[in-house]
């Protein structure tokens, strides 16, 4: 049986988690997550335990058990001028950041330097203050997919998934698209989604994001699929944050928020037969 028939649909059906990273990560983000998980088609999301508004979008998931909320465990911070670090003392995982005690900027210097042991207490830590917090989540995802730079890394992604008896999201191509290893993934007894949908910088730049969003709902094939998405608001905020950084930057995640919100990307859904999962649902199966 694949995850469809087991979730009682016909084995055909189009399955699709439509998800927000990023959560936590300020508060233009919070709000339009949260706009969109109550307005919009977006019914999944994860939090960033190291960032500096994880209590405003935390505390909304403890008083929100009713939306999908993941850990969006982190281990990299991409941004020029906004940074964070680890929740542990640096002194316990000094070779997860740079000279001024953050994480690194990219996955590359992160794999080169990062300890495994140190990378499994940092991500230890951060599920445990979520659920310290009162949080319960129905899954784990990555930042930036930096669990993904090694098979040796995914398996301790892996691992702390079956520790919290939590399912993780995991989408081979994507792990082999950000590989920094020749060594080969075991993706075996894995549940893997069969398609990641998520936009693209080449879009981006052509002005044609919106539609390269359509396009994808209008293409989604049978399986398990999950759709990666940023909403924010194009604000003061989110302008500092994402300065010198327009992959992903403020006006793309307004741009997410618009779709995700809208009536069409409603319309959309329902003229091409896809279902909404949850992980909760995911969950309850394994």
């Amino acid at each position: 049986m694949n995850l469809a028939q087991k979730l009682g649909y016909p084995e055909n059906t189009k399955l699709l988690i439509i998800h927000a990273d990023d959560a936590g990560l300020s508060h233009s983000e919070n709000q339009a997550t949260i706009k969109a998980l109550q307005n919009g088609s977006v019914n999944s999301y994860s939090i960033m335990v190291p960032c500096a508004w994880f209590f405003e979008m935390a505390t909304f998931a403890k008083n929100n058990p009713q939306f999908d909320c993941g850990i969006h465990l982190t281990l990299t911070c991409e941004w020029e001028n906004y940074k964070f670090g680890p929740i542990l003392p640096i002194t316990k995982v000094s070779s997860l950041v740079d000279k001024n005690g953050y994480f690194y900027k990219t996955r590359a210097d992160f794999k080169n330097n990062a300890k495994p042991s140190e990378i499994k207490k940092e991500l230890t830590a951060q599920i445990e203050k979520a659920l310290q917090f009162g949080i319960k989540p129905t899954h784990l995802d990555s930042h930036m997919c930096s669990v993904g730079v090694t098979p040796e890394i995914l398996e301790i992604y892996k691992e702390l998934g079956r520790i919290y008896n939590l399912p993780v999201f995991i989408n081979k191509q994507f792990v082999e698209s950000i590989s920094l290893s020749d060594e080969k993934y075991d993706f075996e007894n894995t549940l893997v989604s069969d398609n990641l949908l998520i936009g693209y910088f080449s879009d981006f730049e052509k002005g044609e994001l919106k539609d390269s969003y359509k396009k994808a709902l209008e293409n989604t094939k049978p399986g398990f699929n999950v759709f990666l998405l940023h909403p924010a608001f194009d604000d003061f905020e989110m302008q500092g944050i994402t300065i010198n950084h327009p992959n992903f930057g403020s006006e793309w995640r307004q741009i997410d928020f618009d779709f995700f919100t809208s009536e069409e990307c409603k319309l959309q859904l329902q003229k091409n037969n896809i279902q909404l999962i949850t992980w909760r649902e995911i969950q309850g199966i394994r």
